[in-house]
């Protein structure tokens, strides 16, 4: 990052830095706390990413996590903290493997498995990086914010202006503005240029954290946009049901990272959609999938 606050964090990401700081109850057994932000129920990332950091407090350091499979079973009470219960599957001589469950008010509301395995070298293949706008030039956040006046609903322009940890550079706003107003549906592809908000400790174990915190943004919004509808619509009862991340190689959230992301079914009140993650060079960092509640209502 470039400008005068460089090396000072701003007070989201010093906050998310926070809640990834887990305390330790006893061996294999950690506490979490929320964030101030007032929502109804914790965000579907800080989960994922409160529970990778505590597996990951019980694998050696020259073992980084390579996937993550995920569900979700209850929504999260923001003004309880999570206790993350930590079981050890396996060690072995390349492969570690954990089973993590979130705990509120003795019930789980969340439960993963993590595999981590030494660094080795090996075949490399992946697919090209769409061609997009770079980030720079986009509108950022507050500019989001200002451009409801254009015809992005309210709550969708409040939701980009939001102060948080993350930034969001859309690549394509048409999917908010004019969403539904060509007689063809759209395709569910949708691109997202995202970084923490300010710069992070040099700890790739903490920039593996944050990214799976910001890999459940905008993801599964995308199976909508064929219907002209999106998660912020009321008549939708949108949740994530579950979540899986492949870490391909390391990656520095404090910097621009492209998120291309579609969704090639839905159905049963379920969407499915994935993500793929680019580094500025092109690099395939990291892949995502998720399906989850897509459920159109009577109101």
């Amino acid at each position: 990052m470039t400008d005068a606050n460089t090396d000072a964090m701003s007070d989201a990401v010093a906050e998310l830095i926070a809640i990834l700081d887990l305390e330790r109850l006893e061996v294999d057994l950690f506490r979490g706390q929320n964030p101030k932000t007032g929502w109804r129920r914790v965000f579907g990332g800080q989960v994922v990413a409160q529970a990778l950091v505590a597996a990951t407090r019980t694998v050696p350091d020259d073992r980084p996590a390579h996937s993550l499979h995920a569900y979700f079973m209850l929504p999260g009470d923001p003004r309880t903290p999570i206790v993350y219960e930590v079981e050890r599957i396996r060690d072995g001589r390349s492969f570690t493997t954990r089973r993590v469950k979130a705990v509120q008010h003795g019930r789980a509301i969340f439960a993963t498995t993590v595999s981590y395995q030494v660094v080795e070298e090996g075949l490399v293949h992946q697919p090209a990086m769409p061609s997009v706008a770079g980030p720079e030039g986009l509108l950022d956040g507050k500019a989001l914010a200002s451009a409801g006046g254009s015809g992005m609903p309210e709550a969708i322009a409040a939701y980009f202006g939001r102060e948080r940890p993350i930034a969001l550079r859309p690549v394509d706003l048409n999917r908010y503005i004019a969403a539904g107003t060509s007689g063809r549906p759209p395709e569910p592809v949708f691109n997202v240029w995202l970084r923490a908000a300010a710069t992070l400790p040099d700890d790739p174990a903490l920039h593996r954290a944050v990214l799976a915190y910001a890999s459940d943004m905008t993801l599964l919004d995308v199976s909508l946009i064929p219907h002209g509808r999106s998660v912020f619509d009321p008549t939708i009862q949108a949740a994530s049901l579950d979540h899986a991340l492949w870490f391909h190689r390391p990656a520095k959230i404090d910097d621009w990272l492209l998120y291309a992301q579609d969704s090639p079914a839905a159905g049963g009140a379920r969407g499915f959609a994935r993500g793929q993650i680019f580094d500025r060079a092109g690099n395939l960092v990291a892949s995502v999938a998720q399906e989850g509640l897509i459920r159109p209502t009577r109101d």
